[in-house]
């Protein structure tokens, strides 16, 4: 497999035209994320999904990493499944630790990857619904609508 820019844009638009698959997801995952943290969770529409690939992907050190994760996961396919469970699994935990951005956001999205890949069946091999799962934990991680994320921390120490 070859990365180049093209690539990488190619990857971005593939990521960006998904988006009628990824925010059901998204909006799914993050209603059963707020029920189990009885807390209200705001819904992500196709047009702030979008906005937010091109974001994810306007950083070349972020995009070049995300177009990989992306194109090794839609290439991706084991006879039976469940012998390439561990390589489908790491892939989609670090694509969306990738889209998330840095700790604790990443972290965050990895375990929420779970959460949406229980319920992601998708279409197209063992790689596409482990795809379709991490690129909804990531975006709905990094995307505004949790009340905990639209305030300080209280933990912020202020310089003297």
């Amino acid at each position: 497999m070859e990365i180049t820019p093209n690539r990488v844009a190619s990857e971005a638009e593939w990521v960006a035209d998904r988006a009628e698959e990824i925010v059901p997801v998204i909006n799914e995952t993050r209603a059963r994320l707020g029920e189990l943290f009885e807390t209200d969770v705001a819904r992500v529409s196709a047009a702030a999904y979008r906005e937010e690939v091109a974001t994810v992907f306007a950083d070349g050190d972020v995009a070049v990493n995300a177009a990989a994760y992306v194109a090794l996961l839609r290439s991706l396919d084991v006879e039976g499944d469940y012998p390439g469970f561990v390589v489908d699994e790491v892939l989609g935990r670090e694509l969306a630790a990738t889209v998330a951005g840095g700790t604790p956001l990443s972290l965050l999205a990895q375990a929420t990857f779970h959460v949406a890949d229980v319920a992601t069946h998708s279409e197209g091999g063992a790689g596409i619904d482990d795809l379709d799962a991490a690129l909804a934990a990531g975006f709905q991680t990094r995307l505004p609508g949790w009340e905990w994320r639209e305030t300080e921390s209280p933990f912020a120490v202020t310089p003297e």
